[in-house]
């Protein structure tokens, strides 16, 4: 009962990450130290896309499953509980564009924001 608990604790924890990933630049509206964790989020999601390598949380959600004597599952999270499931599979390169697309647009106005704050800086006049 525990080990289930603590796996369906790990799926949950998976999927909001998931969910950070394309919002969570919005949240740095709001909360600037979160840029830094966003960032991570950011490269550590394109980087297991482009290089293909898998999330740490999928074995451990599994390690967890097996031993509370549950069923496990081959292939990555994703393929297991997000495509297919929430959405037909032919969607994800247009939710990846998607979620490219928010993440790019909340930093474009953090960028826009921090411009327009920065006081104005004065060129110097010639003397003479």
């Amino acid at each position: 009962m525990v080990y289930r608990a603590l796996s369906d604790t790990v799926v949950v924890g998976h999927l909001l990450f998931l969910v950070f990933i394309p919002v969570g630049g919005f949240l740095a509206w709001r909360w600037r130290w979160i840029i830094g964790v966003h960032v991570a989020a950011v490269v550590w999601g394109a980087a297991s896309i482009v290089i293909g390598f898998d999330c740490p949380l999928t074995p451990l959600e599994n390690g967890l499953r097996k031993r509370g004597g549950e069923a496990t599952y081959e292939g990555g999270f994703v393929n297991r509980y997000v495509e297919d499931v929430l959405y037909p599979d032919e969607y994800t390169p247009y939710l990846r564009a998607l979620a490219i697309l928010l993440v790019v647009t909340a930093y474009a106005r953090l960028l826009r924001v921090r411009r327009a704050s920065r006081p104005a800086v004065e060129l110097p006049t010639s003397v003479g």
